[in-house]
């Protein structure tokens, strides 16, 4: 039987795979496990940084039986400082429920998408790297490679982007090579045909509609992002007799599951005096209350926010009354260390000496 014909472009993608392509542990295996929890960890993350927290993250749930079992606070702590926190929650959830079906990973696109935390992406990228489903992997980086090479004038944001992109994509997949298609074209956009590209030494450039037509910098085309929306956070560290106040966060908000410090969310920058005087929990503040003004942490920065922080590290007598909320707990201080939290919260302890003494 013949070897079907290839699109001069996946052909040229596959060559340049074969000659530019990054060794990376994932691309060693064909475990569903392994591949899933290095693809949800790079979702929103770049190879460099996520590289670590893959190591640390199978060290410490090597099948996904172990990662089912696990304690959530202890893997959220393993997370910590990766962001977008709904990917360790779900990467929990969809364990659960393998683990539930026998251990066994789905072998289809059309069962892994079905799972929480696996879209489209996700469950192309397993499908064809652990069962060789030629199913193709669309993302902001082939949406931009796509785009620039065939001229395609669809605004990415838009809802119909992505039946575009992935229709062109499944002309373009080889039936017989879908695993290594998915990885080039996927490498391709990270090292080649970047954001930044560098078109000089690219091989298709002879053929690339935006480079012809001098559009590089045009395509995609992508309607601008809203603005960010800016909060202003307030946060109390409170101790009384050698503890400090914490609650773990429930509300569907940022930072759902990690622990935080007393918080006040004000419409804008306020004094300390302002910031007492509209909370009945700091109203209770006694005067033998030793309030000490802190360090604040760079504006914290996240995908559709912007978080301000002021801060006050607050020693209070045996009078101070706990809020009237069981989401509060009076903790250890090396207790806190090892629960998880934001990062942000981890920058106003180490830019603080106060807290790094008492942590």
């Amino acid at each position: 039987m013949s070897k079907p014909l290839q699109h001069p472009f996946s052909e040229t993608i596959i060559t340049w795979y074969s000659q530019n392509a990054r060794d990376l542990p994932w691309r060693q295996t064909r475990d569903p496990y392994v591949i899933w929890l290095s693809e949800i960890i790079l979702q929103q993350t770049r190879v460099a940084q996520g590289l670590p927290y893959f190591h640390r993250l199978l060290d410490a749930f090597p099948s996904v039986l172990d990662l089912a079992n696990a304690d959530e606070d202890y893997l959220f702590r393993l997370w910590q400082g990766l962001g977008y926190y709904s990917r360790a929650r779900n990467l929990h959830k969809t364990a659960k429920i393998i683990a539930e079906a026998g251990g066994k990973f789905p072998s289809t696109y059309a069962d892994l998408i079905k799972l929480p935390g696996i879209g489209p992406y996700t469950a192309a990228a397993i499908a064809s790297f652990a069962f060789n489903e030629p199913k193709p992997v669309v993302d902001g980086n082939v949406f931009r490679i796509l785009a620039r090479y065939f001229g395609i004038q669809v605004d990415i944001l838009h809802s119909s982007a992505r039946k575009t992109f992935t229709d062109l994509a499944e002309e373009l997949i080889p039936i017989d090579q879908p695993a290594i298609f998915n990885q080039a074209i996927m490498e391709f956009g990270s090292l080649q045909c970047s954001p930044s590209p560098t078109c000089s030494t690219c091989p298709l450039q002879f053929s690339c509609v935006a480079f012809s037509e001098n559009r590089v910098q045009e395509l995609p085309v992508k309607s601008k992002k809203k603005s960010q929306k800016e909060r202003f956070f307030a946060y109390f560290i409170i101790e009384k007799k050698g503890k400090i106040l914490v609650r773990q966060r429930a509300s569907k908000d940022i930072w759902q599951g990690l622990w935080e410090f007393y918080l006040v969310e004000l419409p804008h920058v306020q004094s300390l005096d302002e910031v007492i005087g509209k909370d009945s929990v700091l109203a209770g503040l006694g005067k033998q209350s030793l309030i000490t003004s802190l360090v604040s942490p760079p504006t914290h920065l996240l995908s559709h926010q912007k978080i301000f922080c002021q801060a006050w590290f607050v020693q209070v007598d045996d009078h101070f009354e706990t809020p009237e909320n069981d989401q509060f707990r009076w903790i250890e201080p090396q207790d806190f260390t090892n629960l998880a939290k934001p990062v942000l919260l981890l920058n106003l302890i180490t830019d603080n000496l106060e807290l790094k003494n008492l942590f």
